[in-house]
């Protein structure tokens, strides 16, 4: 391993000054070093569940970093979480790397599961408009809004919450006035698109068993995405038969599908088989994934 011996030199625990650690010093010296951003679930905090494990899995290389943070209101974060102030958060951290850590917006990845799709969008779309591109967007398990979300929304995947009264969509819409948070990915994503000026990698990754967030929210992420490279948008049946002819399925019922697009635009969609809703961060296809936002010749667009 590259810095093996600086990093066993390093003291365990909390920094108060994280730039006095071996690990920072590591990451801003290393011309070589490249960084992952991870925005977590709206699920406890930095440190919960699978995340530590998949942590270790995206930086199993020595020139690969991950940088993860608690939202206000998350883990020991103080606040209240709202919309504007987790993408705030968000961006806060990015605007940290590059300032702080002094690494090229090129050189970053940022991802997002779950709720953290929706931060991420969010902090992409502020930077694109500032004419800023990342080495890649990852989105695993996204959403397309909160409430279209919310409308067919289970918990744990049998116990509905608004999807009982779809079928009165009066009452549906008096409802959907109190969600504050909008969370409307689907925008934003065609925003981040439509202003790309040199490359984007984008990829969405969610498991067909997903009993949280059904895939079918990934299949709008990837339609709002794709057709603003066309600079029109297709209704659903169209749009069905022009993706399939750039989908390669498989037996199992898992599929990829990639569009790509001037300037150098690849938009990657994969639906894999298992992996749930937090397993699936484990899996290799979010591996590969980073490997391919760092590796710009592996998908060419057209000429």
């Amino acid at each position: 391993m590259k810095y093996e011996s600086r990093l066993q030199s390093q003291k365990a625990g909390f920094y108060a000054d994280v730039t006095s650690a071996e690990s920072f010093k590591i990451l801003k010296d290393d011309p070589g070093a490249r960084l992952i951003i991870y925005f977590h679930g709206n699920a406890g905090h930095v440190a919960q569940a699978v995340r530590p494990d998949a942590y270790h899995t995206l930086t199993d290389t020595s020139d690969y970093h991950l940088l993860a943070i608690d939202y206000r209101g998350f883990g020991k974060s103080t606040g209240t979480p709202t919309e504007n102030g987790l993408v705030h958060d968000g961006i806060a951290a990015v605007s940290w790397a590059m300032d702080v850590a002094g690494i090229p917006s090129d050189r970053i990845v940022i991802m997002g599961q779950s709720l953290g799709t929706a931060v991420t969008t969010g902090v992409a779309e502020h930077f694109a408009m500032q004419g800023v591109e990342f080495a890649g967007i990852i989105l695993i398990a996204g959403f397309s809004d909160m409430q279209t979300l919310l409308s067919s929304y289970t918990a744990a995947g049998f116990i509905p919450i608004l999807s009982p009264i779809r079928a009165i969509p009066p009452l549906l819409r008096f409802l959907h006035r109190f969600v504050l948070d909008k969370w409307k990915s689907t925008d934003r994503l065609a925003n981040v698109v439509s202003t790309t000026r040199n490359r984007l990698r984008l990829t969405l990754i969610h498991a067909k068993d997903d009993i949280e967030i059904p895939c079918r929210e990934s299949d709008a992420l990837f339609k709002y995405a794709s057709s603003a490279t066309m600079g029109e948008e297709l209704d659903d049946e169209k749009f069905g038969l022009w993706k399939e002819g750039k989908t390669t399925r498989k037996e199992d019922g898992s599929f990829v599908s990639v569009v790509t697009a001037k300037p150098d635009i690849v938009i990657r969609q994969e639906l894999v088989r298992y992996g749930g809703h937090n397993g699936i961060m484990l899996s290799s296809q979010v591996a590969l994934a980073v490997l391919r936002s760092f590796e710009p010749e592996t998908e060419k667009p057209p000429v």
